[in-house]
């Protein structure tokens, strides 16, 4: 039979008053044997909203397996600031792994430590100018082949252009353009394969020789031969060409002496190419659909790109100018994050929420939820990029908007990233309106990043000056 909802409250106050999270509950329709896997499956977000109704600590089944869903701000910050109780582990990493290995973003605690301090000095500042430049560059690339009139399908033209950001950043001029079409190729495949996995209700189904499991080994393992060859390439040329990964393959502990071995660095370069690529994508296709649909909005990108470019390609040293490109893209994280659903394995005997964990409980927390609670972001249905002005910003509950994570584990691509994206808004905006093909309708797609999938659009040329005032928003 299914299993009904149940909240149990055991009211708790902070030193403000205020309610402090921990009302615990379970969601609806667990099914025997396959929990909630049918709605993961068939309509996840819809699922997931409906979870904080039910607590700030909801209990859902992973097939015949307990989670736990930290539903309260308070609660994913508890557990993000925490890695060592709250170590990576659960479905999520458990069907990564088998692909990028113990690179960042999917090893544990301890092994995270040590591989840290070796990875930073990729992301160092005085690096990022660099990366900008080839940034730059290969949006000007893309941007030229637009035609006026032509539709192109953005989500792809925009997944193809931070793969070869990203091959560019990595691997400076040492990857061919055969491997990069290959990772193009590959790459949608491992993710999807990996989310298929990941809310699979019996692990089994991953070993049936089914064509969509063929056709995921194939690419992981074309990806890894790519990789493979680059490292040995870097390895043999002994030269730093500026790009990350001669930073890697140069990098040593300072107590130990160690380095890299050739298995870390492609574990290493496998977590920068999945976190480099479909996640700035994906934000940038979101953004760009949202701004099509909120004249006013796009109207203020055209107008802050022309007084800051005006019709030149956008440079490192624009970025702290282009604020209202930032907050488009801050405002799309919110509403679209690509890191939608995380897990944690938890370590030691705990309490979360008042609740006893054992060591081995799974721990889930969505940065989607927390970005839709009507709590924590007033109207959160509506795209209003003018709510990260500094003003209104510091009025967001901390906790509350968390993409690039928390704590000693927060991604530290995030500037990498947010500069990637900022920049492809603005330079598009200097040069292209963005109009979305009739009849096109775009729903989220929920695998292992959220994307927009096909994104029909037909590009028309901007003259260079402000663009009059638009009519009003509408909702996304």
């Amino acid at each position: 039979m299914a299993e009904t909802a149940r909240i149990r409250s055991s009211t708790r106050h902070t030193a403000t008053g205020t309610a402090a999270p921990s009302r615990k509950g379970s969601a609806p329709g667990r099914l025997p044997v396959l929990g909630h896997a049918i709605p993961l499956r068939r309509r996840p977000l819809e699922f997931l909203a409906g979870l904080p109704a039910h607590g700030d600590l909801v209990e859902i089944r992973l097939g015949p397996q307990r989670a736990y869903m930290a539903c309260h701000p308070e609660l994913v910050r508890q557990i993000l600031l925490d890695p060592r109780t709250y170590d990576k582990g659960g479905p999520l990493f458990d069907k990564v792994r088998p692909l990028v290995g113990n690179g960042l973003f999917s090893s544990a605690w301890a092994e995270h430590r040590l591989q840290r301090p070796l990875v930073q000095p990729a992301f160092h500042p005085g690096r990022t100018a660099s990366y900008v430049a080839m940034m730059c560059e290969e949006i000007d690339a893309v941007l030229s082949s637009w035609q006026e009139g032509r539709a192109i399908d953005l989500g792809a033209a925009l997944h193809a252009l931070t793969v070869r950001v990203t091959t560019r950043t990595l691997f400076s001029t040492t990857i061919s353009a055969r491997a990069v079409a290959d990772v193009q190729r590959c790459l949608p495949i491992i993710l999807r394969g990996i989310y298929r996995r990941m809310t699979a209700p019996a692990g089994f189904l991953e070993l049936l020789p089914t064509a969509e499991n063929r056709g995921f080994e194939q690419a992981r393992k074309r990806l890894h031969a790519v990789i493979d060859e680059t490292v040995q390439d870097c390895r043999c040329s002994g030269a730093d060409k500026g790009d990350l990964l001669s930073t890697l393959v140069g990098a040593r502990d300072e107590a130990s002496g160690d380095r890299f071995t050739d298995d870390d660095l492609r574990d290493q370069v496998m977590t920068l190419l999945i976190a480099g690529t479909e996640t700035t994508a994906s934000v940038v296709a979101w953004s760009l659909h949202l701004l099509s649909r909120h004249p006013e909005a796009e109207r203020q990108l055209h107008n802050e790109a022309d007084r800051v470019l005006e019709g030149r390609l956008p440079a490192f040293a624009d970025l702290p100018a282009l604020g209202h490109a930032r907050r488009v893209v801050t405002e799309t994280l919110r509403l679209y994050p690509p890191a939608w659903l995380l897990s944690r394995m938890v370590t030691v005997e705990t309490e979360l929420a008042g609740e006893r964990l054992k060591p081995g409980a799974i721990v889930l927390y969505s940065p989607y939820i927390l970005g839709r609670s009507p709590g924590l972001f007033p109207d959160p249905g509506r795209f209003d990029p003018d709510r990260w002005l500094p003003e209104r910003a510091a009025s967001v509950p901390r906790g509350a908007m968390v993409p690039f994570g928390a704590g000693g584990r927060k991604c530290m691509g995030e500037a990498f990233g947010m500069a990637e994206a900022t920049l492809a808004l603005a330079a598009i905006g200097t040069r292209w309106h963005l109009r979305p093909v009739p009849g096109t309708t775009i729903r989220p797609k929920p695998e292992a990043s959220l994307g927009t999938g096909p994104l029909w659009m037909t590009p028309h040329p901007r003259r260079f000056g402000p663009d009059p005032a638009g009519p009003g928003r509408t909702n996304p």
